[in-house]
């Protein structure tokens, strides 16, 4: 068992302690790549929960799944972790149903999500939090697909030019991101008046004439990426630059609010507090902020009087928009402060302030 998987490892076993439970069956997604250091355990990107089962108990864990998923399980997800892979015949009901009955046995379990035929309790919103705080050797892999998310949305953003569709750069960044092995979970496109009315644009045929706004949540090896950039073509409206030096403002609020033992609810009222002082009181209402991540896109949005505790190693993806307008990175909430887990290639930046403290924020660039 690797250091980090031990760690991971103790933390469910103090979970099954308090819960007076012997096992643990997961298949979410988001829990099956936490615990094995970011395997996957899916076939359709679109579920969240996978068609593999990962059993934890004091003894370690195993894998339960069909004969379908079973090799590349072992030769390649799971081929340096030493979990073992537990096989069914995929048309043989009562083979699956003994698979779990003999992995279980009579022991107290519960499962993050149904499993069929077996009635497991299900887990409580306390076995979130394990997830929580990153490890370092998380924090490694973070900051690695934190560049790389970033690189391919400002690389294909670069290149965007007027005529060329939304879905025409929403393919580009897939493809981009696919090639340094990120999967797409969010992609959103959106050009001229289309950023000014949506705020999660999925992308269509129009065409860009004046502006286009690229965003990203990405995942690999388990956790996501979020970033959003903005390129405008010809000279820079004075109202748009208005506008994104107040959301750079916003972003610095939330960003360096965001210590920890500090709640979601009070980073929520600075952002509040930061929006009406640039004169855009009521923008807030018109989309969420955003919140933790990590293995998921956003663990717990912050809102009004969220009483969510910020922790130590935690990741956090702020979204502050404004009608046409967005600023949003990944970012680590340290001991000693934010850390901005990706900076900017080599786009254009604005300073961001919010009281007595400033931000280096990614501008609009300008094409």
């Amino acid at each position: 068992m690797t250091d980090e998987r031990a760690i991971k490892h103790r933390r469910v076993l103090e979970y099954l302690t308090r819960r007076e439970l012997k096992a643990l069956v997961l298949s979410r997604r988001c829990n099956f790549s936490w615990y094995t250091g970011g395997a996957h355990n899916y076939v359709g990107t679109a579920c969240d929960v996978g068609n593999s089962w990962l059993l934890v108990d004091g003894d370690g864990a195993r894998v339960l799944t069909s004969n379908i998923e079973a090799t590349r399980l072992r030769e390649e997800e799971l081929s340096e972790t030493g979990i073992e892979v537990v096989a069914f015949d995929y048309a043989d009901a009562a083979g699956r149903h003994q698979a779990f009955s003999k992995a279980i046995g009579d022991r107290p379990a519960a499962a993050d999500a149904p499993v069929g035929g077996l009635d497991l309790p299900a887990v409580d919103g306390e076995f979130d939090r394990l997830r929580w705080t990153l490890t370092s050797w998380e924090i490694d892999r973070y900051r690695t697909l934190c560049t790389d998310v970033v690189a391919c949305v400002e690389g294909v953003a670069r290149a965007a030019r007027v005529g060329r569709s939304e879905n025409e750069l929403a393919g580009d960044l897939a493809a981009a991101l696919r090639s340094r092995g990120c999967v797409p979970w969010v992609l959103l496109v959106a050009a001229d008046e289309r950023l000014e009315r949506h705020r999660h644009p999925l992308p269509t045929d129009k065409r860009v004439e004046r502006c286009a706004m690229l965003a990203t949540c990405a995942e690999r090896h388990g956790l996501i990426s979020a970033c959003t950039r903005i390129v405008a073509f010809g000279a820079m409206p004075a109202e748009l630059g208005r506008k994104h030096q107040a959301v750079a403002a916003v972003d610095t609020a939330l960003i360096t609010s965001t210590r920890v033992g500090a709640t979601l609810g009070a980073i929520f009222a600075e952002a509040q507090e930061a929006y009406a002082a640039a004169g855009f009181e009521e923008q807030w209402t018109m989309h969420h902020q955003g919140g933790s991540c990590g293995y998921l896109p956003r663990e717990v949005k912050a809102g009004p009087g969220e009483p969510t505790v910020v922790l130590a190693d935690q990741a956090f993806a702020w979204n502050p928009s404004i009608a046409g307008t967005k600023s949003e990175d990944t970012i680590l909430c340290r001991e000693s402060g934010p850390e901005v887990l990706a900076e900017p290639t080599d786009w254009p930046t604005v300073v961001g302030q919010w009281k007595d403290r400033t931000l280096t924020r990614p501008a609009i660039l300008l094409a």
